[in-house]
């Protein structure tokens, strides 16, 4: 199971090292990371996807509090909370095909960033599912590169679990 792990640490040289070496000293893929500024001055927030079962990423959890600089380690995978992902796409777009991709863009809010003859730069922000979404749409239309920044997540002050509400909504949908 994919777990997202939060960590706030001190912003000190080699912190993330350290933490990269544990997971590879324990055999571990880091599928998604995420690093920036946190609330505070000299504190940065660490945003991880890793596979595992409960029992492990706990494990992990525990080895991480071990290592200087770490403040707080907080599994959130099941807690209601935003998550975003920023992704660019330069698209091969010729003139037959550019109203097609803009009209995906337009559906998926992507903004057009750069625009050359033959290309097309796009920024769309959004949950990981739009990202992969858009990405399969636009497969057929010659993607060239692609930049992806990894996932980053907040938990829900409010604590709405939206994708439960999907569920409960989409339900209630086909019951009526």
């Amino acid at each position: 199971m994919k777990h997202t792990l939060s960590v706030l640490v001190e912003d000190e040289a080699g912190v993330l090292s350290r933490i990269a070496g544990l997971f590879a000293r324990r055999g571990f893929n880091i599928e998604s990371l995420a690093v920036g500024p946190a609330e505070k001055q000299g504190i940065s927030r660490i945003t991880m996807i890793v596979h595992g079962d409960n029992r492990t990423i706990e494990q992990l959890t525990k080895q991480l509090y071990k290592l200087i600089n770490i403040l707080k380690v907080q599994d959130i995978t099941n807690i209601p909370s935003v998550e975003r992902e920023l992704v660019l796409i330069k698209i091969r777009a010729s003139q037959a095909d550019r109203s097609y991709i803009l009209d995906i863009a337009n559906i998926f809010r992507a903004k057009v960033v750069d625009i050359a003859h033959e290309y097309l730069i796009l920024e769309l922000t959004g949950d990981p599912g739009k990202m992969v979404a858009i990405e399969q749409l636009l497969e057929e239309y010659n993607i060239v590169e692609i930049a992806r920044t990894g996932k980053i997540s907040l938990i829900r002050s409010s604590n709405v679990n939206t994708e439960l509400l999907k569920k409960t909504l989409n339900k209630q949908t086909f019951i009526s």
